[in-house]
Formats: structure tokens, C-alpha cells, sequence
């Protein structure tokens, strides 16, 4: 259930996301859905791939390169869906950090109310 749950938020955030920065673009709630099912399939399969791969240069950078791994994921999963655009690599990084700012904020509330059941 909370699964579900953070899924529909997390579709919500890309839209706020949307809202706040006209880098992005979603045109509707539902491909808000795809794009946030997109993102989350590229973050657990293929994110950890890069992450391990590109482990000396995020050594290096004392973890800096993450945020363009972040940004990379953001730019594939717009690349794979027609309704969700981002305008470039700035935008996508840009966007992936607000994006994961508002899945923080949402990943701790869902914790929170887990915790109180």
C-alpha cells in the first residue's frame, strides 16, 4: 500500500518539478505516473550499474559525480517517454535535484507514518 502510495507522490513531485521549473515538462498526471515508474525502474537497475562504474571519478570528486548520474537518469527517462521533456543536461540536473529533494521530504513522511501504525 504505502508502495502505491509514494508512487502517486512521487508523480506528484514530478509535477511540482514541472511547475517550478520550466526545464521540465510533464503534460499530464498520467504520464507524470510513467515518468515516475521510469524513473524508479532506471534508479534501481540501472543507476547502481553507473554508480559502480564511475566509483573512481566519484572518489575523486567526493561524491559531486552523483548529482550527473542523477542527472543522467533524469535525462534517460525523459528520452523514453514522449509526454515527460526536459530541455538539456542543465535541466536535467537542475531537475533531478529538485526531484530528489521533494522524494526525501516525501520518503520521510511515508517513514513517519509507517512508524506510527
Amino acid at each position: 500500500m504505502l508502495l502505491l502510495l509514494r508512487w502517486f507522490l512521487l508523480a506528484c513531485a514530478l509535477l511540482l518539478v514541472a511547475y517550478l521549473y520550466p526545464g521540465v515538462q510533464v503534460t499530464s498526471y498520467a504520464s507524470a505516473l510513467w515518468a515516475a515508474l521510469v524513473l524508479g525502474l532506471l534508479n534501481a537497475l540501472v543507476r547502481p550499474v553507473l554508480v559502480l562504474l564511475t566509483l573512481p571519478i566519484t572518489l575523486v570528486t567526493l561524491g559531486l559525480f552523483l548529482f550527473v548520474v542523477n542527472a543522467l537518469m533524469f535525462w534517460a527517462a525523459a528520452s523514453l517517454l514522449s509526454n515527460f521533456n526536459v530541455a538539456g543536461f542543465g535541466a536535467a540536473l537542475i531537475g533531478s535535484i529538485l526531484y530528489s529533494v521533494l522524494a526525501m521530504v516525501i520518503d520521510s513522511a511515508l517513514q513517519q507514518l509507517s512508524s506510527r501504525r
